[in-house]
């Protein structure tokens, strides 16, 4: 197992034109990819964030299938990386409702991982309304995937305010977090939830967002990171499209598991 490696947050401002925001997310995994990263994650709802949420609903597709999914199968193996294709929605078992789904492709363009996000996000301080359950239908299961930098526990989002799902089971040495965060519940919780899910499971953290002003005028917070297990941030991305890239030492999270063995002091399990 390869002891370093370089990981890519992809930041963006996605808009309601499907065509224009797949050409950008090539974009970047491309550059992302020619800057040495050998992981890349798009952020959450990377292919459209529309003034209308029910306009996700008109593009699911289901599970394997699909033009959404092959084209992120086809992005990976054409740069030979792993790719977090953020989420993507997925035809759901509820009338009305679809999966809001994090899927992990391999350089061979095979999917080796899918999770559909657990906590679905709700809102309201009388100026903006969010509920996440009016269109999508939550997950019910823990999701973690292998890969040569050992195990990488999924999660989408608002599944930051819940620790326990990142407690399930054995401990992952990478968390993934894509994400469109509010401004205002960024702003005053981003950072801070990161760096807390880094630090209680000695895991890098990788956190790509969404990061500007939306159709119908949401604003999303930015501030796409990467976040070492001593809570370090090793790259941010504050607005706007770009790319949050390091290099992620594996040698350096076990000699920090070793000195402060926490993981093993754990007196109450999932």
């Amino acid at each position: 197992m390869s002891q370093t490696f370089t990981a890519a947050a992809v930041q963006m401002v996605s808009g309601d034109d499907l065509a224009a925001n797949l050409a950008r997310a090539e974009a970047l995994v491309a550059e992302a990819a020619g800057r040495g990263a050998q992981l890349v994650a798009l952020p959450e709802y990377f292919y459209l964030m529309p003034g209308d949420e029910q306009a996700r609903l008109a593009i699911t597709e289901p599970f394997g299938a699909g033009p959404l999914q092959q084209r992120m199968a086809t992005l990976a193996a054409c740069h030979g990386i792993w790719l977090l294709a953020g989420t993507l929605p997925l035809a759901g078992s509820q009338p009305q409702r679809f999966f809001n789904s994090s899927l992990l492709f391999g350089p061979q363009g095979q999917c080796a991982a899918r999770y559909d996000k657990m906590h679905l996000f709700g809102f309201d301080d009388g100026a903006e309304r969010y509920a996440e359950a009016d269109t999508m239908q939550p997950g019910d299961s823990v999701t973690s995937a292998d890969t040569p930098w050992g195990s990488l526990r999924l999660s989408v989002c608002y599944d930051l305010r819940f620790p326990e799902l990142y407690r399930h089971g054995p401990a992952p040495m990478l968390i993934t977090a894509p994400a469109a965060f509010t401004h205002t519940t960024g702003l005053a919780h981003w950072e801070l939830l990161l760096r807390a899910r880094a630090v209680e499971n000695l895991a890098f953290v990788i956190a790509p967002g969404q990061g500007g002003v939306h159709p119908g005028g949401k604003r999303t917070f930015g501030h796409s990171m990467i976040v070492d297990p001593w809570g370090q941030v090793l790259a941010c991305h504050a607005e706007g499209e770009g790319i949050a890239l390091a290099a992620l030492d594996l040698d350096r999270q076990q000699t920090w598991r070793t000195r402060l063995p926490a993981l093993q002091h754990r007196r109450i399990n999932s």
